[in-house]
């Protein structure tokens, strides 16, 4: 690892909060599309009921 001098906390929160955003993005991403798979399913169901 560099030495990042007087500079170090710095770095390393900005990296610490880019990580934590990623992780919440994928994390609401996931959550989104397994919502919206379920929404279509139910959709196709009942097209399927309707004829």
């Amino acid at each position: 690892m560099p030495d990042l001098g007087k500079y170090a906390e710095t770095v390393l929160s900005a990296y610490a909060v880019s990580i934590a955003l990623l992780i919440v993005l994928v994390t609401v991403s996931l959550w989104r599309a397994k919502r919206v798979k379920k929404q279509l399913e139910d959709v196709e169901m009942k097209a399927k009921r309707n004829g």
